[in-house]
């Protein structure tokens, strides 16, 4: 995965400053150079729309329920350990 911190300074996506200059070369002839902000604009947008909605997939749709199985998990683990305990101390006082 590449971060940031990996990136060479002053490149974006791999491209270095020349590279840069050349795509916005491009993108002024091909659209204009009044039309390149309203461009950049619904981009931004576009980015920032599908960042929130790959952090919604991520969580889970339903918390709570994810929250009540671990506590049932959890409790039938102290159950089991209480079992498990008493168990042991019958053993133990039963053998004196």
């Amino acid at each position: 995965m590449i971060t940031h911190s990996s990136l060479p300074l002053g490149s974006f996506l791999g491209l270095g400053g020349t590279e840069l200059l050349i795509v916005l070369a491009v993108l002024i002839l091909l659209f204009g150079a009044k039309k390149l902000p309203e461009l950049a604009k619904g981009m931004g947008q576009s980015i920032k729309e599908f960042k929130k909605s790959s952090k919604e997939n991520e969580t889970p749709e339903h918390p709570e329920a994810d929250l009540k199985a671990e506590l049932a998990a959890t409790k039938a683990e102290l159950a089991a350990a209480k079992a498990t305990k008493r168990d042991d101390t019958a053993k133990t006082h039963g053998s004196n």
